[in-house]
C-alpha cells in the first residue's frame, strides 16, 4: 500500500506545475519543501480553485484529490504504527503511535488486528489508488502538464 501510495502522491508534482504555470523542476522543489500529503493535496486543491483551472477542470481536479484524502487515513494508520506478532498463533496487530493528552493521564497504543477485514480493505485502498494513479496522469497528459 505504501508504494502504490508514494507513486500516486508523487503525481500531485504533475499537478502543482500545470496549475502553478511552472516546469517539473520547480514543482519538485515545492513538493518536497511541503512535508505532509496534506499540505501537497491542499496546494494543488488551493491552486485549481484559484482560476488557474475552468470549472470543469477544478471540478475533475478536486474530485482526485478528494479521493486521495479519502484513503489518507488508512494509509497513515498502517504506515504510522508499530507492529506486534504473536508468536503462538501468527496474529498480527497494528499499536498506534501516537500519544493523546488527557486532563490527567496520557492515551496511547491503541492496537487493532491485521484480520481479513482489515486485509480486505488494504486490497480495496490499493485498487483505488491504482484507479486514482491512472486518472490522474490521463488528466496530466490531457492538459499538457509538464512531465
Amino acid at each position: 500500500m505504501n508504494y502504490s501510495w508514494t507513486n500516486t502522491e508523487s503525481l500531485l508534482i504533475h499537478l502543482i506545475a500545470g496549475l502553478a504555470g511552472t516546469s517539473k523542476q520547480t514543482a519538485v522543489i515545492i513538493y518536497l519543501t511541503l512535508n505532509t500529503t496534506r499540505a501537497r493535496v491542499d496546494l494543488v486543491d488551493r491552486l485549481a480553485k484559484s482560476g488557474a483551472a475552468s470549472g470543469e477542470l477544478r471540478d475533475r481536479i478536486t474530485g482526485l484529490t478528494g479521493r486521495i484524502r479519502k484513503h489518507q487515513s488508512l494509509r497513515n494508520h498502517y504506515s504510522h504504527s508499530i507492529y506486534s506478532f504473536d508468536a503462538e498463533t501468527g496474529a498480527t496487530r497494528t499499536i498506534t503511535m501516537r500519544i493523546a493528552d488527557r486532563k490527567n493521564a496520557l492515551k496511547m497504543g491503541r492496537s487493532d488486528d491485521v484480520d481479513a477485514e482489515a486485509l480486505t480493505r488494504i486490497r480495496q485502498t490499493i485498487e483505488a489508488l491504482k484507479l486514482l494513479n491512472h486518472e490522474i496522469w490521463t488528466l496530466v497528459l490531457e492538459e499538457g502538464y509538464p512531465v
